[in-house]
């Protein structure tokens, strides 16, 4: 929590602060691989559409979020049962008026939480891709960026109900998440299943008796070069979510980022492995999604392995996310263009399980009892209480103001309907009457 960082050194505020600033990269690599992974005619709609969001989700955090999620020990709501005392969403003011700025610490947790937010809010213009309309997509990530996701990292970051299992209920510590597999990754893939959910399947994916049709994307070494681009900002991630709510130091750090990279490894590696035996040779898009699965379950876990387990757990998220990938076209029939729905949602609460079995508060040397049984009360908040919670706001959004593009949107490519222009002008794809002439 906020604490552990009260007494550091300058010199490891300045590295954490490094640290936030790689987070961008890891924007930059999932707007790469969403547009890889979509259709030529959707593509400059897909870039434009994850930096808008990343944009929008800043304003929105800014000028409410902060307030909701609050920091360790500031003023909150507070909810007297049993005779304890829990805490349920920060009363911060508005726009950061007053904000400390003084204090290092909580300047480098605001700008932390920024930066985050704003990754949170790319993976659902993911599952939403090439038919999310843009005015829309603002009011959803406006309402996401500045309640929803605020709301619950408040309930583990911020000194919340979920952290304070541990003082009032004997939980373990609390609910632990290092760095957000829990409240950026779950919380993203869940917006992004409502986002899907909510605008229905692309034109002609699948077929009336609901078998879904091959829609592959139209840059595969784009997707990889994301993945690539994606781990340096991971990495910034994980260490300053390390240094900011564990306390952990310059030597604990290094093992962060070692236990990063080889979860990232480890996913991709498997799903290639995985695709390797299914079809018979390894699939490019699918072991990117692995990577960045991995990456996701890493978030909450990085300063507790030990490489060994940091490649069982990237190895069982990759596997984990490309068995959810199936499922959810398959069995559930929703159109996820860049499976951003298995490889956030399911790579990070597979993440925040992983803490009920290895993490533990630095100064302690085991995991203390009750800890997996905090952290399934905080997946169960996560499917029972914030995706119904994100399902009705983007339903009762879509009766108020069509979230989805015309058909006609669609047959003619989202890059021209909503932008006028499509990615690849030099490349013109001609009708048969003319190439008969």
């Amino acid at each position: 929590m906020l604490e552990h960082t009260s007494s550091m050194p300058d010199s490891q505020m300045a590295l954490c602060l490094v640290c936030i600033l790689l987070i961008p990269f890891a924007w930059a690599g999932l707007a790469m691989l969403q547009t890889g992974l979509n259709r030529a005619r959707g593509a400059t709609h897909a870039a434009l559409a994850a930096s808008y969001a990343a944009m929008v989700a800043m304003l929105a955090y800014v000028l409410v979020g902060s307030s909701v999620q609050g920091t360790f020990g500031s003023a909150g709501h507070v909810l007297h049962i049993a005779g304890r005392a829990w805490s349920v969403a920060g009363a911060g003011p508005l726009l950061l008026h007053d904000f400390p700025f003084a204090s290092a610490s909580a300047s480098l947790t605001v700008l932390f939480l920024l930066f985050a937010v704003a990754l949170a809010t790319i993976p659902a213009t993911a599952a939403g891709a090439e038919r999310w309309r843009l005015a829309p997509m603002a009011i959803s990530t406006t309402i996401f960026a500045g309640l929803l996701l605020p709301l619950f990292s408040h309930w583990v970051w911020g000194g919340g109900w979920l952290a304070q299992l541990g003082v009032n209920s004997s939980l373990g510590a609390g609910v632990l998440d290092a760095s957000g597999s829990g409240c950026i990754q779950a919380m993203a893939g869940l917006f992004a299943l409502s986002i899907a959910w909510t605008l229905g399947p692309r034109l002609n994916k699948f077929d009336p008796d609901g078998t879904p049709n091959a829609t592959p994307g139209h840059d595969a070494p784009a997707v990889l070069l994301g993945c690539l681009l994606a781990l340096p900002g991971w990495m910034g991630l994980n260490c300053a979510g390390a240094i900011l709510f564990t306390g952990a130091n310059l030597a604990q750090l290094v093992a962060v980022v070692v236990n990063t990279a080889l979860c990232a490894a480890a996913g991709m590696l498997a799903v290639l492995a995985i695709t390797r035996v299914r079809f018979g040779r390894p699939d490019a898009s699918l072991g990117a999604n692995g990577c960045i699965g991995g990456l996701a379950a890493s978030s909450a876990v990085a300063p507790y392995l030990h490489p060994a387990t940091a490649w069982l757990l990237g190895a069982t998220a990759g596997a984990l996310v490309l068995v959810s990938i199936g499922f959810i076209e398959r069995k559930l029939r929703v159109d996820d263009p860049a499976a951003a729905i298995s490889v956030h949602g399911v790579g990070g609460l597979c993440g925040l399980l992983a803490a009920g079995l290895v993490a533990h508060p630095l100064d302690t040397p085991a995991v203390e009892p009750g800890q997996m049984a905090a952290q399934l009360i905080a997946v169960a908040v996560l499917l029972c209480l914030m995706l119904p919670l994100s399902l009705g706001v983007n339903w009762l959004l879509h009766r108020l103001l069509p979230q989805r593009v015309p058909p006609e949107g669609e047959r003619h490519g989202i890059d021209l309907f909503e932008l006028g222009s499509g990615a690849y002008p030099e490349f013109a794809t001609h009708h048969e009457d003319f190439m008969q002439r």
